[in-house]
């Protein structure tokens, strides 16, 4: 303070010309400070912070952990979990590779910088998975495990789902029976293999990452599936039977599904005792959709139910052949191509509790027709209308008879009558 005092004192009585030079000598010190201090607020490094994605050079690489030069400042280091990355970015680094990580913990038990790989890699990752779903970018997959519902993949560190229904139909698993367990089995080989497909859903926040093979041949099979249109007839192969139908490949790997229903126009259930791999069949298309084909054979043929009524009448009483029983009824055979129901309540006079103790399957039975609906192919059958009609009929023998001996009684007393007037 008295310092202060003193030198502004001097400054006071000395001569004008020397306390212009000296104010100048003050005047540049400050400016210098002032350079000084913005120079050094550019160049100060500050540690970072917990959750900011910073960006380093590599001390060191092992399996175990990656040593990070943090800034010049302090080491960082990445460890156990936090070493996996689903970019893949990290693969293969080694000392001097710049990289980034996420700061998760500024000070472990060594005094370092707790880094992630994992936590970075996972943002860019879904950051670009989302920009294949949108640019509809072919990657490569590869199948991890399989389930009943389709294959677990990994597009490259991140986990996604192949639904069944997303396969190519190089891959779909046609399996004769539609049994579960094959299905599975088929799913099973593919384990280990490398996939094309596309992004159908990629949500970071949900982790929820859909693919499909089938989207990556779309493309090509549109333009071969317009030079067909519905009506027109193809000729191709069974290559594969299911319980809901049979596919059929044509013109260079395109492929239709013959639904279950349009195979024949007689009541199928079970399409492999109809068609079988291999089998070359004609068929009509009768529905495009994208690049899904519907076909059917059963409509190359006449429909016999077009006619139904000239053969068979409601009240006509018919033989028919027990074909299939479910809890609501069973399934007859009149003919080849014409089939008909009876219902579980026309199967006998009394309440039926087991269909399979009144009718058994193979067996032909007396029924009398109750309903046609040609256009819905349906013909309704019943035995029990059988009694009623016996019933109806005896009831009116039986009143016939009555009627016929009331006569007889009333005929002698008329004549009694007559002769006693």
């Amino acid at each position: 303070m008295i310092g202060f005092l003193l030198i502004s004192i001097y400054l006071y009585i000395m001569p004008t010309k020397t306390k212009k030079l000296y104010n100048k000598l003050f005047q540049e010190e400050d400016e210098t400070n002032k350079e000084f201090a913005k120079l050094l607020s550019k160049n100060t490094k500050t540690l970072p912070k917990i959750g900011e994605l910073i960006e380093g050079k590599v001390i060191s690489s092992s399996n175990s952990e990656v040593l990070v030069d943090v800034n010049g400042l302090t080491v960082g280091v990445v460890r156990g979990y936090e070493l996996q990355d689903e970019s893949g970015e990290t693969k293969d680094i080694k000392p001097g590779d710049i990289i980034s990580a996420t700061v998760i913990d500024l000070d472990n038990e060594k005094n370092q910088v707790e880094l992630s790989f994992r936590a970075t890699g996972h943002k860019k990752a879904w950051g670009k998975l989302s920009e294949y779903a949108k640019d509809k970018t072919v990657v490569d997959a590869v199948v991890t495990e399989a389930n009943k519902g389709g294959l677990m993949v990994k597009v490259g560190g991140v986990r996604g789902f192949l639904p069944v229904s997303q396969l190519s139909s190089e891959h779909y698993p046609r399996v004769e029976g539609g049994s579960k367990t094959k299905i599975l089995e088929r799913l099973q080989e593919l384990i280990g293999k490398t996939l094309k497909v596309e992004i159908l859903d990629a949500v970071e926040e949900e982790e929820k990452l859909i693919v499909s093979e089938k989207e990556t041949v779309k493309e090509e099979q549109e333009k071969i599936v317009s030079k067909y249109k519905v009506g027109d007839i193809v000729k191709g192969k069974i290559s594969g039977v299911v319980s809901f139908g049979a596919f059929v490949e044509f013109d260079d790997g395109l492929e239709g599904l013959i639904h279950i229903s349009e195979i024949a126009w007689k009541r199928i259930d079970d399409p492999n005792e109809y068609l079988k791999v291999g089998d070359i069949v004609t068929a009509k298309i009768i529905d495009i959709n994208d690049s899904k084909i519907s076909l059917s054979m059963k409509q190359l043929d006449k429909d016999p139910w077009k006619n139904v009524e000239e053969k068979y009448k409601v009240g006509q009483k018919v033989k028919g052949k027990i074909l299939k029983t479910n809890p609501f009824g069973a399934f007859v055979e009149l003919d080849k191509e014409i089939h008909g129901l009876a219902h579980i309540s026309e199967l006998s006079k009394g309440i039926v509790r087991d269909i399979n103790e009144v009718v058994e399957i193979g067996k032909t039975y007396d029924f009398k027709i109750v309903s046609i609906d040609a256009k819905n192919h349906r013909l309704g059958l019943s035995i029990k209308a059988l009694y009623e009609d016996e019933k109806k009929a005896k009831k009116s023998l039986d009143t016939s008879k009555e009627d016929e001996i009331e006569k007889k009684v009333e005929k002698p007393k008329k004549e009694i009558d007559k002769k006693e007037k």
